[in-house]
């Protein structure tokens, strides 16, 4: 099989209510946007960050990344990515939205993302990791670690924030050594004709309801395969969290 193009979009903004500037911080001295670009760059045709922040671009410029300008008013990431996708002078066979503050994702997971497109009826790709007992019950009940369920392919059925599946007759605190439980880990790739479509969906019930965006992309047929990766990404969302790496 004729190896597949990809082109990886890192989606980049300033104005982060959390953590205002937060992919120009320095992590044991590079900014977070330069650890998370060339963590990827080995595995991918091309990369480019998006952003609409003048202060990112020069800082990727300065460090010989590839970046685009795009507008300020986009609503996702994921609707950036796809900006910034139409701007590349080349042609691709994927595109992969990659996290801006995921400085420690591994090449390897960006080679099972684009593994799942050996097969032609995969529209979206992305990853999950199996949870594991050590990391505890208040981590399988936390919303802000969205849990999914499959199919025997490895396609998505469902996307929660909530624990799925609910196991009948089993207290919670049993949960984890009875049952099976994936995360799924925020990285997503496309065929560029099915990334156009998606940002052209309007916003549905599930996706309002859960305030996630893939659930949009199930609603409407789109086929999400998902990778399997024993990787645990670290994701930097606040001061504290990078205060805890304690890796300035």
């Amino acid at each position: 099989m004729e190896k597949l193009k990809a082109a990886g979009i890192i989606p980049a903004r300033y104005a982060s209510t959390r953590f205002p500037g937060k992919p120009l911080v320095p992590i044991a001295g590079k900014p977070m946007i330069q650890r998370v670009y060339e963590q990827v760059a080995p595995v991918l045709d091309d990369v480019v960050v998006a952003t609409d922040d003048q202060r990112i671009y020069d800082v990727v410029k300065a460090f010989g990344g590839k970046v685009v300008m795009t507008r300020n008013d986009h609503p996702s990431g994921t609707d950036r990515c796809y900006e910034a996708f139409t701007m590349l002078d080349r042609q691709f066979d994927l595109v992969v939205n990659i996290q801006g503050d995921e400085p420690f994702i591994q090449p390897l997971q960006i080679q099972t993302l684009l593994a799942c497109f050996d097969s032609p009826q995969v529209d979206i790709a992305t990853l999950v990791r199996r949870i594991t007992p050590d990391e505890g019950l208040d981590y399988l009940l936390s919303p802000n670690h969205p849990k999914v369920v499959m199919n025997a392919r490895g396609d998505a059925l469902l996307f929660s924030r909530s624990v799925i599946p609910y196991l009948r007759g089993i207290p919670e605190e049993e949960y984890l050594v009875n049952g099976t439980f994936f995360a799924h880990i925020g990285i997503y790739a496309f065929r560029p004709e099915v990334l156009k479509k998606v940002v052209a969906l309007p916003p549905s019930a599930l996706e309002l309801a859960e305030s996630l965006e893939q659930l949009r992309w199930l609603e409407n047929g789109y086929t999400i395969r998902c990778g399997l990766t024993n990787e645990k990404t670290i994701g930097i969302d606040t001061p504290e969290d990078l205060e805890r790496l304690n890796i300035y």
